[in-house]
């Protein structure tokens, strides 16, 4: 059964896993990056799991409410802890240098893996579509992660305060 689905996923899915996994694996190394490069993947993820949760459930406002709480939840959380620490803001240069870390790649990934196999099990199972247990579960998966990267921008962006 895996070596179908693999068969039926089209290949451009494939492309995008290695690009995520490229943009996952940058994040784990240590790196000084402008204001501009510190919006892409705060700015990415949150619109690669909002599609997601829009792809299958459209405007339902059961996905969408908690795909926002998940996103509301982890992004006051990171906050709140201060990921990531040892962040250094240059003046001179108008750069930040990050820490790497493999917390980046681990939630691309969960976004990634997430929503290939809520489209496999819609494809198995078209009906779980309507269910509101089914859009709350996804769209919360979806929106925690999203959350975090977009903290942990924000998080960064403060250095130059």
């Amino acid at each position: 059964m895996i070596i179908e689905i693999l068969r039926r996923t089209p290949p451009w899915v494939f492309a995008l896993f290695v690009l995520l996994l490229y943009l996952g694996y940058a994040q784990s190394r240590k790196r000084t990056v402008t204001t501009a490069r510190l919006a892409i993947l705060p700015v990415l993820m949150p619109t690669l799991s909002l599609s997601g949760v829009l792809s299958v459930f459209g405007a339902d406002p059961v996905a969408l409410s908690c795909w926002l709480a998940g996103l509301i939840a982890a992004a006051v959380l990171v906050r709140a802890i201060g990921v990531p620490k040892g962040v250094a803001y240059s003046p001179d240069s108008r750069t930040f240098s990050v820490p790497g870390s493999w917390w980046p790649l681990a939630l691309i990934m969960a976004i990634f893996f997430a929503r290939y196999a809520v489209t496999v099990a819609l494809a198995m199972n078209p009906s779980l579509a309507r269910l509101a247990a089914f859009a709350a579960a996804v769209g919360a998966t979806y929106g925690l992660p999203s959350g975090y990267f977009v903290a942990r921008a924000l998080n960064i962006r403060g250095a130059a305060a």
